[in-house]
């Protein structure tokens, strides 16, 4: 006769279900699976498969009743954690929104923007240009698999425990959100130095010549300038990105377990 007891189905609870709400939460908070472009069934489903593939890979969780006070908050933890990860993913792609920002307002097309149907709000072409370049750049990558290794990586980096976080996971996350501006200039640099050397030139040639239409001629300028300048930097645009690519990996673990008093 087969016997079960409680203690044998909350380890088999506890082994799926704190590695199923990490997963869910990064899903729900990373960038290419959040976008409202993907049904959220199909988001539960997929995070559901990662976590039966990922399971058998992953360390022993720790002995606890899933109902307890301890398992609930090993539980919202895990929640935190995945959606702390996801945030960290997404800086690149905010950084490059940042750059199509930067440059659009520099080229004059600060004004020019459109619905995006992903993120339901106005973005300007240039930055969902960028972003798009930015996409499929990572998944020719194969970002999406480096996301489940990542991932995967996580629970022996950032083991599932009742130890709360360190006070400095949460300020270095935080601490972040300066990477978007400083790689967003970074990206937008060349286009927005290339239009600045237009922009002091029509300022010579007006003070030169005044009864030139500045209005007339500056905005022609300056926009052929900048996707002359754009399309010139898009064959050099690889680099850095794979270098954003790998800090927001090595950022999605960078969270620090407090050792136990």
């Amino acid at each position: 006769m087969i016997s079960i007891t409680t203690t044998q189905i909350d380890a088999w609870i506890v082994a799926f279900a704190y590695p199923l709400v990490r997963i869910l939460a990064f899903i729900a908070a990373a960038p290419l699976w959040s976008t409202a472009g993907i049904p959220r069934r199909t988001r539960v489903i997929l995070g559901l498969c990662v976590t039966i593939a990922l399971v058998p890979a992953l360390p022993t969780m720790p002995a606890v009743a899933p109902g307890s006070l301890t398992g609930l908050w090993i539980l919202a933890q895990q929640m935190l954690i995945g959606i702390g990860m996801g945030f960290a993913a997404r800086i690149v792609f905010s950084a490059v929104d940042m750059a199509g920002e930067f440059i659009g307002a520099q080229m004059g097309l600060g004004f020019a923007t459109a619905y995006d149907p992903l993120s339901s709000s106005q973005t300007p072409v240039i930055s969902e240009f960028l972003s798009l370049i930015g996409l499929l750049l990572f998944l020719s990558l194969n970002g999406h698999l480096i996301y489940i290794a990542t991932l995967a990586q996580s629970f022996y980096a950032i083991p599932v425990s009742a130890n709360p976080l360190g006070a400095a996971s949460w300020l270095n996350l935080v601490e972040l959100g300066s990477k978007i501006f400083s790689a967003g200039l970074l990206l937008a640099l060349p286009v927005v130095i290339a239009l600045m050397i237009t922009n002091i030139a029509l300022a010579v040639l007006t003070r030169a010549a005044p009864q030139l239409n500045i209005f007339a001629l500056g905005f022609p300028l300056t926009l052929t300038g900048g996707f002359v300048a754009l399309a010139i930097s898009m064959n050099y645009l690889a680099v850095p990105l794979q270098a954003l690519y790998e800090f927001a990996l090595s950022a999605m673990l960078g969270f620090v377990v407090m050792p136990t008093q």
